[in-house]
């Protein structure tokens, strides 16, 4: 059974969650602060962790990087914020995806069974490879040169999708259906996402030779490299 750290410092919301949770066959724990969080984390792994933004004794923010400093685990964010500029740095500090309060408790599970899924091996797993990156399905490694990258699970599922489909377009929406599953969400998502991956497999983000934009359309992967904007 996967396990999920349920972190909030409202004990109504992380009660509904975990029920919720619970009811969809999955192991819980509960935290109510960042301290509590760092040391369940400790104690029993999570296969993914749903984490409040605004926590007391050390922030979600401060939670997540903290975490991913011991190894990779999915994380859902939860924020009763309603600004971007919060959201999106959730995602930057490695957010798989996130979640504004109110929420519907059904919305969030769906959400984390959807993490949860791209997680696991793929049955048709095979290893891609293209302009020296490698994207290997069934122990979710990637290399670069040769050199392993640390790619949250959203990355990694991004790099693997322009592994697959190099020398395409694909816009914003198109790449927030095939790689989050979401017919519907914010598209600063996609760009955060896209910006972090080139920050990782690109030797100079900002004038990137693999994912490039085309204005007005959305991004490429191109396996030769050719220097495009790392803009947008």
């Amino acid at each position: 059974m996967m396990r999920v750290l349920v972190v909030d410092d409202d004990p109504t919301v992380a009660e509904v969650v975990s029920g919720y949770l619970d009811r969809a066959g999955y192991v819980v724990d509960r935290a109510e602060d960042g301290p509590e969080a760092l040391a369940r984390a400790a104690a029993h792994w999570p296969d993914l962790v749903v984490l409040d933004l605004m926590l007391p004794g050390i922030d979600g923010l401060e939670v997540c990087r903290r975490m991913r400093e011991h190894g990779p685990v999915p994380v859902i964010m939860l924020t009763a914020r309603g600004d971007e500029d919060d959201r999106i740095l959730g995602l930057e500090v490695g957010a798989d995806d996130y979640v504004t309060k109110p929420f519907s408790p059904r919305e969030l599970v769906l959400r984390v069974e959807s993490v949860l899924r791209r997680t696991r091996p793929a049955t048709a797993a095979r290893t891609l490879r293209s302009a020296g990156l490698t994207a290997d399905s069934a122990g979710r490694r990637a290399t670069k040169n040769g050199a392993e990258l640390a790619l949250t699970v959203r990355e990694f599922d991004l790099l693997a999708f322009f592994l697959r489909h190099p020398g395409r377009v694909f816009s914003r929406e198109d790449l927030m259906r095939e790689v989050w599953g979401w017919d519907f969400g914010d598209l600063s998502t996609v760009t955060v996402h896209v910006r972090r991956l080139r920050a990782k497999v690109e030797d100079d983000p900002g004038r990137p030779r693999l994912i490039q934009t085309v204005w007005g359309v959305g991004y490429r992967f191109e396996s030769t490299g050719t220097v495009g904007t790392g803009e947008g």
